[in-house]
Order: structure tokens, then C-alpha cells, then sequence
């Protein structure tokens, strides 16, 4: 069956079938970190665990900014699927792919300026900066892989092949572990050994992506010459700009969340790690409707079907909601338990204990701004999303100073609201965005 005979009719199977393997494969790569701390941890050496988290907090920082590749390939690919053209997804992947190779070459030709320069941010010194440079320097090589990855994960998932995304992630993290288990534990490799795991675990994936991509037909480009269409070439650079600044604000607005907690003293600062940790694992569930927003949308985007669009739009809120709900409803009743098991220390347990309620209400408020990141995404409507972050931003920054006086409940306030102004935000952009994107409803 064609997608044009099924497009305009979006029920809760088809927005489930996406959102549930992608809500899996969110917590799969989650667990990717906790693998490497858990594993160097056995080893009861506390330099080394703090050089594990240290160099791959530097890694993470480093490449979430890259995200757009994955991102804009979902989106564009998915447009290409609704228009059922095999050529042109083919050729989104080969630029997508391109652009990954120019960044990772130029991460690589960084490399010596860098990693120092990181290290002395992270205010790494002793024993624990020497072992971090250690194990920067065997991950980083793998900066080629992750990037490739993430355009492969993100031209799958548009071509709705998000459980074989979820098999290869949870394979891959299987890989990880034995290899982890292997190098640190058996033949005592240490730091290095964990390093080392994770970037060998990448180039595994990358292979098992790649054969995964063969199958789907990714060598079917059609030609050199769609392949070097300048205006295809241009709106993927367009996107991936919008998505970049996108992610560098959100980036910002978390880095000025903990910031702003640890002027409160070392015991607001944990008891906000935690709290922050639970609301960033909601955030991980609710994320599956964004992936899914991206695909039908941008699959009905692409064949120009307004009802479609619509239809996904409002299936994946109300889906959403529902999910946001149940989330919620879950951290009112057991958030404290939850925030106690992550702290033996009494005094922080009662700080966020006294604090959960926000973290209770967050997936409430923040899954419209997330579905909604889809529904732009999936419709290439990418710089009245990156409007919508500036003015969420301007206005968290400035309610951060006004909410002051309420301590640490200010910044939760502030941050809660972040949210709020970027889902009502866009929300207030859909309907000219639908009536210049398809046409006036009649």
C-alpha cells in the first residue's frame, strides 16, 4: 500500500509504531555512559572514575551539538518517503553523509587544540586531567563513526525503520558491555580500556547501520547529477544551520540551569543533579513522539497532503499528553522515593524531596514544545522553531534574575516556564506556517 493511501488518516498504531522503539532506543543510548561508569567503578579507583566522567562529559559536549545530522536527515528523508521517491532518499544520505565527513574531518584537524583546551575548561588537573586526556584521545578517534551514525540512524527512522534502529542500538550496547567487561576487567586496562570500548563499539555500530542501510536501498542514488543539486545541497545546509543554533541554545539554557543551582551550595547542586537526572529520563520517553511527529509530518509535508499534516499534528499532542500525564502522575507519587535511592545523605534527600513537584509537573508542561520540535522539524520549518527558542531563551534568562528571591524554587519556576513559552510559541506559528506551507483550508 502506498503512503498516499494511507497518509491522511493517522491513528494511535501508526503514531505507536514509531514512538514506542524510539522511546527504546532513547534509554538504549542512555545507557551507553552508565555501562562505562559502571564497569570502571568495580575497579574502586576514584581518579579513574572521575577521568572516565570527566572525558566523557567532554565528548558528549563536543558532539551533541551535531545532532542536527541525524535531525534534518529524519526530516528530509521523511519528505522524500511522502513524495515516494527512492532516488532522492537515497541522495539526501549521500549529502547528509558528505557534510558528516567535512565536520568529522575538520573535529580531527582540531584535535591537538582542542582537547586541551577542554581539559582546562573542566578545570581537570592532577592524576584525574592526565587519565581524561587518556581516554579523550582513544574516544575521539571514533568522532567519525558517531557522526555517520547519527545520518544513518536519522535516514532510517525517516524511512520508518525505527525498530531496526532500536535491534542496532541494543545490539551495539550489548557489544559495548562485554567489551568493557573484557578490557577493564579481565586484562586491566583501566581508563583506557573503557576509552577504548566505546569507540570500538561505534565502528561496530556504524557496520551494523550500514548493512541495515544497504538492505534499504541507500547505494540507489539515481545519478550524479540529483546527487550535486545545488538547491538540495542549500536546504540541507539552511536546516542543519537552524537545527545547530537550535541545540546550542537548548545546551545554554541547561548550562545556566546548573549554574545557577550551585550558587545555592553543594547540596542544592546535587539535589538538582538528581532531580534534573529523572527529568531528563521523562524527557527521553516523551522524545518518541517527537521522532514521530518528524516522520508523519514530514512524510505528508513532502506529498502536500494538509489534512495528513494536521492529523499527525494533533494525534501525537493528544498521544503525548496522555503519556506526559502518566509520567507525571508517576514522579507525583514516587518522585521522592526515586530522588532518595539516587543519595545516601539525608539533608539532600529532603532537598528534593522538597523540590520533586516541579519535576513532577515538567513532562506536562515541556511535551508540547517537544512534539512540536517534531512537527517543525518533520516540515523543514526549522527557523521559526530557532525564533521560538531565541525568544523562550530571552525570556528564561530574564526570569532567572526576576525569580531570584525564591531561591532554588525560582529556577525551577524559570525553567518550567522556559518550556511553556516555547510550546505556546510554536503552537502560535502553526497556523501561518500551515496556510503558507499547503495552502488556506477551505
Amino acid at each position: 500500500m502506498s503512503l498516499a493511501a494511507t497518509r491522511s488518516v493517522v491513528d494511535a498504531r501508526t503514531v505507536w509504531a514509531l514512538a514506542l522503539p524510539a522511546m527504546l532506543t532513547n534509554i538504549a543510548t542512555a545507557l551507553f555512559g552508565l555501562a562505562d561508569m559502571w564497569v570502571i567503578g568495580q575497579l574502586g579507583d576514584a581518579a579513574a572514575q572521575g577521568a572516565v566522567e570527566m572525558g566523557a562529559r567532554f565528548m558528549t559536549s563536543l558532539l551533541v551539538i551535531f545532532n542536527f545530522l541525524r535531525t534534518g536527515t529524519t526530516a528530509l528523508t521523511a519528505q522524500a518517503a511522502g513524495r515516494e521517491g527512492a532516488g532522492e532518499q537515497a541522495a539526501t544520505l549521500a549529502r547528509a553523509m558528505m557534510l558528516a565527513l567535512v565536520i568529522a574531518t575538520g573535529l580531527l584537524a582540531v584535535k591537538v587544540v582542542i582537547v586541551p583546551l577542554g581539559l582546562r575548561w573542566l578545570n581537570a588537573s592532577g592524576t584525574v586531567a592526565g587519565e581524561a586526556g587518556s581516554y579523550i584521545a582513544i574516544r575521539y578517534w571514533a568522532c567519525p563513526a558517531v557522526l555517520a551514525n547519527g545520518v544513518m540512524i536519522g535516514w532510517l527512522i525517516g524511512q520508518r525503520r525505527v525498530r531496526a534502529v532500536l535491534v542496532c542500538e541494543v545490539a551495539a550496547n550489548i557489544l559495548h558491555i562485554g567489551i568493557d567487561l573484557a578490557l577493564v576487567l579481565v586484562w586491566h586496562w583501566g581508563v583506557q580500556g573503557v576509552a577504548s570500548a566505546s569507540a570500538v563499539s561505534e565502528w561496530l555500530k556504524l557496520a551494523l547501520l550500514l548493512v541495515l542501510v544497504l538492505r534499504q536501498g541507500g547505494w540507489r542514488i539515481g545519478g550524479l547529477a540529483g546527487l550535486w543539486q545545488a538547491a538540495a545541497f542549500r536546504r540541507l545546509l539552511v536546516m542543519n544551520r537552524d537545527l545547530f543554533l537550535r541545540t546550542v541554545l537548548l545546551t545554554g539554557a541547561m548550562l545556566l540551569f546548573t549554574r545557577t543551582g550551585a550558587r545555592s551550595g553543594a547540596v542544592t547542586l546535587a539535589a538538582n543533579g538528581i532531580l534534573f537526572q529523572m527529568f531528563m529520563l521523562s524527557a527521553l520517553i516523551l522524545d518518541g513522539f517527537e521522532t514521530a511527529a518528524q516522520v508523519l509530518c514530514g512524510e505528508a509535508k513532502g506529498q502536500g497532503d494538509r489534512a495528513g499534516f494536521v492529523a499527525a499534528v494533533r494525534a501525537n499532542l493528544r498521544w503525548g499528553w496522555l503519556c506526559g500525564l502518566v509520567v507525571a502522575s508517576a514522579y507525583a507519587l514516587l518522585g521522592a522515593r526515586i530522588a532518595a535511592s539516587f543519595n545516601r545523605d539525608p539533608v539532600v534527600q529532603a532537598v528534593a524531596g522538597h523540590h520533586v513537584a516541579w519535576v513532577a509537573i515538567l513532562p506536562l508542561l515541556g511535551v508540547t514544545s517537544f512534539v512540536m520540535d517534531g512537527v517543525f522539524v518533520g516540515a523543514a520549518w526549522t527557523r521559526a522553531m530557532v525564533l521560538t527558542m531565541m525568544v523562550a531563551f530571552a525570556g528564561y534568562y530574564a526570569l532567572l534574575g526576576v525569580a531570584a528571591p525564591l531561591g532554588n524554587h525560582g529556577l525551577w519556576l524559570a525553567f518550567c516556564l522556559f518550556f511553556v513559552v516555547r510550546g505556546l510559541g510554536q503552537m502560535a506559528f502553526l497556523p501561518k506556517l500551515l496556510n503558507s506551507g499547503f495552502g488556506r483550508a477551505t
